[in-house]
């Protein structure tokens, strides 16, 4: 049985790296595989943007209130339509689903990429973070970590050189606790929002002991 991936880390933990690591691994054995992403996530347009430089274009973007499955089957569709005739089904045929920043998805999304997994026997591998810079589970996360069959962390290290768990906003250079969930980093009206990454220690050192 396919199942339902779910790869978190903390920023800068190589989660989408990875993403791309594993689209490589299947096309190299000749499998086809989709890229999506959530379109809330404007950082790299319509591409997955890994840290380390490399980047690709996403088969499709996953708009809010959108379903998932059904733009999924329609990217499917459109793959075995672009087919050579004389290529076999395997050939046609998706082999894994892949997914960006799968913490900004809606419940409901997260819910087809389980359905895709289950009842369309696909592999999906959805990638992204646990926790807001309030450490607050961001909706998508939770719903993945309920459901999802296999949970992996990805992990990175704290500028104190301990695990870090926890993400960090910058505004301007400096560490705030207080704002929208949702602030893509480079992006801003005045200041630049940023992220870094901390362990548990330096998170409640630069907040003051506040956790939430």
């Amino acid at each position: 049985m396919a199942k339902l991936y779910f790869r978190y880390g903390a920023m800068n933990s190589g989660k989408s790296t990875a993403l791309l690591q594993a689209a490589y691994n299947y096309e190299e054995r000749g499998q086809r595989v989709l890229l999506a992403k959530p379109a809330i996530d404007t950082k790299g347009a319509s591409q997955v943007s890994s840290r380390l430089g490399m980047t690709r274009e996403v088969d499709f973007l996953i708009g809010p209130g959108q379903s998932a499955r059904e733009l999924f089957r329609d990217e499917q569709e459109r793959v075995r339509a672009g087919s050579d005739a004389a290529a076999s089904e395997d050939a046609a045929r998706v082999s894994c689903l892949l997914i960006d920043e799968a913490q900004f998805l809606e419940i409901e999304q997260v819910d087809d990429l389980f359905r895709i997994a289950v009842e369309d026997e696909i592999p999906v591998l959805a990638y992204g973070i646990r926790n807001d810079f309030l450490t607050h589970a961001f909706p998508g996360s939770a719903r993945l970590l309920a459901i999802a069959h296999t949970l992996e962390e990805l992990k990175t290290i704290c500028r104190c050189g301990r695990k870090a768990v926890f993400n960090g906003r910058r505004i301007g250079g400096r560490f705030v606790f207080d704002g929208d969930q949702v602030a893509i980093d480079g992006e801003g009206s005045d200041l630049v929002t940023t992220y870094e990454s901390l362990c548990g220690h330096c998170y409640l050192e630069e907040s003051g002991g506040r956790l939430s």
